[in-house]
């Protein structure tokens, strides 16, 4: 017995144009992201950064030498040092820059991967991700997935913390690669 193609077709495209998620099974929608269209520079000149339009960066009242970006849920401090700081105890410091005080976090931390260590152009970086559980809410949440990225070279020390809200992280991509295309943006005067 020969198939009817017609036919065979026909339920081809009727299956198609009832059920198009059939078709795009196994592929997720390209990220759209919003464009970096604003360009920060550091007090020092060390080094720049881009966010989106209607990002608040601002230096933090307790240290100069650090900036916070903010849009939305989503935030970036940069805590910049002139000089090659040691990179890991730099990286150690800097994974306490957290949005309260350690009398206000709860003392277990979950990692999600420690001391994973790099080279950026010539510059040797670490990086760090955890989830961390504040006492009281920090921007309407409680639980935060922070980053810290640390780079050290060329006579600079960086230190990028990004914090994002655990629920957040979790089920937002778009989130998740507009924070990292933030801190993908920092660019050093010294190359």
């Amino acid at each position: 017995m020969k198939p009817r193609w017609d036919l065979v077709n026909k339920t081809v495209l009727l299956i198609v144009s009832l059920c198009p998620e059939i078709v795009l099974a196994g592929h997720k929608a390209p990220v759209m992201l919003p464009p970096l269209t604003v360009e920060h520079q550091h007090p020092s000149g060390a080094f720049f950064f881009r966010t989106p339009d209607g990002w608040k960066v601002q230096p933090l009242p307790a240290d100069p030498d650090a900036l916070e970006a903010w849009g939305g849920d989503l935030g970036l401090r940069f805590l910049y040092r002139a000089g090659e700081a040691g990179y890991d105890s730099l990286h150690a410091n800097c994974m306490l820059e957290r949005l309260a005080g350690p009398m206000d976090t709860e003392p277990q931390i979950k990692y999600e991967y420690d001391y994973v260590g790099g080279v950026i152009g010539s510059r040797r970086a670490l990086d760090s991700a955890f989830f961390v559980r504040y006492d009281q809410p920090r921007h309407g949440h409680r639980e935060w997935r922070q980053r810290t990225v640390t780079v050290v070279g060329q006579g600079d020390s960086l230190c990028v913390m990004s914090y994002v809200p655990r629920e957040t992280w979790k089920s937002s991509p778009p989130s998740r690669a507009l924070v990292d295309s933030v801190l993908a943006s920092v660019t050093f005067r010294r190359p």
